[in-house]
């Protein structure tokens, strides 16, 4: 990224001079970004040119993603990359394709994800999970209780099928966002955990 701007980015915002002034809370996760990532992921310098909407993404994405929850990491990161290649998400395909391939230390599952996940090695778990995911967001007007049914039968508890239907809906919002706006990844994305 060059010159602190979103590159593509619909208002190509000029965010150097908004960084200054968050508030010091996000201040700090800027900074933990660069440390832990090596990077600032696009999407947050994108919310960051508004204090309040980049509070409500972080605390929302950190909330679904990165805090212990019914289901795993691993599993969260791949509803977002189905949820993703339904939408055609270029953005969220290239970062979250990476947490799956480093999540699941398989350099070949994030790249399943993103072309079909039906012809990835699933056990039948994720089959089911990111079966519900795929329907929630290519027909969700369709998804009834026997959708539900199937993944109680299945041994999800309500509580594992309410995060998938939560972590289904974050990434189809953000996966408009991203779109709406031709939202870039960072370039670090594309060589995480290819070895």
């Amino acid at each position: 990224m060059k010159n602190n701007k979103v590159n593509n980015y619909i208002w190509d915002l000029d965010i150097e001079p908004k960084l200054e002034l968050l508030d010091e809370e996000m201040k700090r996760y800027i900074e933990v970004c660069k440390e832990k990532l090596g990077m600032v992921p696009n999407v947050i310098l994108a919310n960051a040119s508004d204090l309040d909407r980049l509070k409500n993404f972080v605390n929302f994405y950190n909330r679904l993603m990165l805090k212990d929850g019914h289901l795993s990491k691993l599993e969260r990161e791949m509803i977002a990359v189905v949820v993703s290649s339904c939408n055609k998400c270029f953005y969220c395909l290239i970062a979250h394709g990476a947490a799956v391939r480093q999540l699941s230390k398989n350099p070949i599952l994030g790249d399943e994800l993103v072309i079909n996940y039906r012809a990835a090695n699933l056990n039948e778990r994720e089959r089911l999970m990111l079966d519900f995911t795929a329907k929630l967001t290519e027909e969700p007007s369709k998804v009834d209780h026997l959708d539900r049914n199937i993944l109680r039968k299945a041994k999800f508890s309500d509580e594992e099928i309410l995060e998938i239907i939560e972590v289904a809906s974050f990434f189809n919002m953000s996966n408009r966002i991203a779109i709406g706006t031709d939202m870039r990844p960072n370039m670090e994305y594309h060589n995480i955990a290819r070895d």
